[in-house]
């Protein structure tokens, strides 16, 4: 069981690393967003897209203030399932040039997202 300290550790540490990419998308738009959505011709991209927001503006902030961390972590684990499955699909088995996974990034945050939700909160 994960200890209250190193929960809030992890919750403040990935909450402020997920945040810069929440705040790139309010400073440069999500229209990259919509485009990964509707090439994988999903209905009502334009609005499904704000979700976005949710896993990389909302969640983090909740992790850093420590808020329903549970929730939080759920919701970036969602998040990061997604980009996976937009972002990475085609990558999926790849290895990049310094040995690494190609979803090596998205997976950590993946896996710190479901271990915080999966914690008991302190």
């Amino acid at each position: 069981m994960l200890t209250e300290k190193p929960l809030r550790l992890l919750s403040i540490g990935v909450g402020i690393l997920m945040l810069f990419h929440g705040v790139d998308k309010i400073l440069n738009g999500i229209d990259f967003v919509v485009q990964m959505l509707e090439v994988h011709h999903i209905p009502y991209s334009q609005y499904l897209a704000y979700g976005v927001y949710l896993g990389e503006v909302v969640a983090p902030i909740m992790l850093i203030i420590g808020r329903n961390l549970q929730i939080a972590g759920g919701l970036l684990a969602v998040n990061m399932l997604v980009a996976i499955w937009l972002v990475h699909s085609d990558t999926l088995f790849m290895i990049q040039e310094t040995g690494a996974w190609s979803i090596e990034t998205p997976l950590l945050y993946l896996i710190a997202g479901l271990t915080i939700a999966l914690s008991k909160e302190g």
